[in-house]
């Protein structure tokens, strides 16, 4: 039997064929699919403008510069999250500090939040930029973090990389309602992929008209925005500040487009296959709990072992399955945990429920080609481990 993969990406004969179609079209690199992917995300989450890019890490890149982030600010972000929702700030010249989570949710915790800024701002070190990050696809309570944006006086950024699909309070994620910008990831295991891409999306056209430009080498082709030049020379673009290379190609795109068209078809997936877990699961681990207010894309299933209720530790569960050809990953080492965080005086314990988490956490198997037979492997294979 072959493994089974804890994600994967589920690439169709329509999208191999939207593919095929702009190779023998006369765009490759920057062509009109790339804003008509842009628009229909847009659409799609009734947001305003949206910013495709090379990957999510340079849409969190060029957010943090659009918001005027650099030396001497700070930039705060969950610890339970890829680095890079922390490393954009330390791109910025910014300082990073992190959140703890809440126990249940595992999002940035709006209470610890609340604390730290009560103290951060005796301290004057108030933060300027605050990354909510949605993990496995479930939003953060941002209603709330937006109320303490107003009295405190920082922006939004929604890292919403795994959310794409997922819903607020009735609305898409990605809508901006509560913050200043949002990104999604279309990385291969995310809900839908560009084979590597990103996006950032804002209702604010200012902050979407600087995110464009950074993303093509700090280059304007606007007259209105260029300076002025002696007379007679042609000049029909500028660089007008220090951008980089983040742009998507209409490959990419192409097959952005091809996949959008399925994503509610892949979280509808993606939300039976949860509900499956659900219900198969004992109280010998502890499975993920979903806010009233959410409605998650289940980007990913994390699983808690906790050995004293099934007697095994993490690592014991996650070699079983290894063996029971069944994959298994963990989301996420807290960011303050790694090398490059710890030298800047970061240590453990910082954040006592990230730090609980870690060492509980476990991803199984969840994507929309995941079929009923495998997902039976997986629960019988985990259900033998713990039993």
């Amino acid at each position: 039997m072959k493994l089974i993969p804890y994600a994967r990406q589920d690439i169709s004969p329509a999208d191999i064929e939207a593919v095929s179609e702009l190779l023998r079209s006369d765009w490759l690199t920057q062509g009109p699919a790339i804003p008509r992917f842009e628009e229909a995300v847009a659409k799609y989450v009734g947001v305003r403008h949206a910013v495709a890019v090379s990957s999510a890490t340079a849409a969190l890149h060029v957010a943090c510069r659009s918001l005027n982030l650099g030396p001497g600010d700070w930039l705060w972000t969950s610890p339970n999250t890829f680095v890079a929702s922390a490393n954009c700030g330390v791109y910025c010249g910014a300082r990073i500090d992190f959140v703890d989570i809440d126990s249940r949710t595992y999002n940035l915790s709006v209470e610890r939040l609340k604390e730290k800024l009560v103290l951060a701002k005796e301290e004057n070190r108030l933060p300027k930029v605050v990354v909510p990050v949605h993990f496995a696809g479930q939003s953060c309570e941002m209603e709330a973090i937006h109320a303490l944006s107003k009295e405190y006086g920082f922006r939004i950024l929604e890292d919403g990389s795994h959310a794409i699909g997922g819903m607020y309070q009735g609305a898409k994620v990605g809508n901006c309602r509560y913050s200043d910008i949002t990104v999604f990831s279309f990385h291969p295991v995310k809900i839908i992929t560009t084979a590597e891409g990103g996006m950032a999306l804002t209702n604010n056209p200012e902050l979407a008209e600087r995110m464009s430009r950074l993303r093509t080498h700090g280059i304007t082709s606007k007259s209105e925005r260029m300076l002025p030049r002696p007379a007679g020379e042609v000049w029909n673009y500028q660089q007008v500040e220090l951008g980089y290379h983040y742009r998507m190609t209409d490959l990419q795109a192409a097959l952005g487009l091809s996949q959008l068209a399925r994503l509610d078809s892949f979280v509808s997936r993606r939300r039976q296959i949860a509900e499956n877990y659900d219900q198969a699961f004992s109280s010998k681990v502890i499975f993920p709990w979903q806010h009233p207010d959410c409605r998650s894309s289940y980007h990913l299933y994390v699983i808690r072992i906790r050995k004293s209720l099934c007697g095994k530790t993490q690592k014991e569960v996650m070699g079983a399955l290894e063996k029971a050809k069944v994959g298994a990953n963990l989301h996420y080492i807290p960011v303050y945990r790694q090398p490059f965080y710890e030298k800047m005086g970061f240590r453990s314990g910082y954040c006592s429920e990230a730090e609980n988490y870690f060492r509980e956490a476990v991803s199984i198997p969840m994507y929309p080609a995941l079929s009923d037979g495998q997902q039976e492997h997986v629960i019988i294979s985990l259900r033998d481990i713990l039993d």
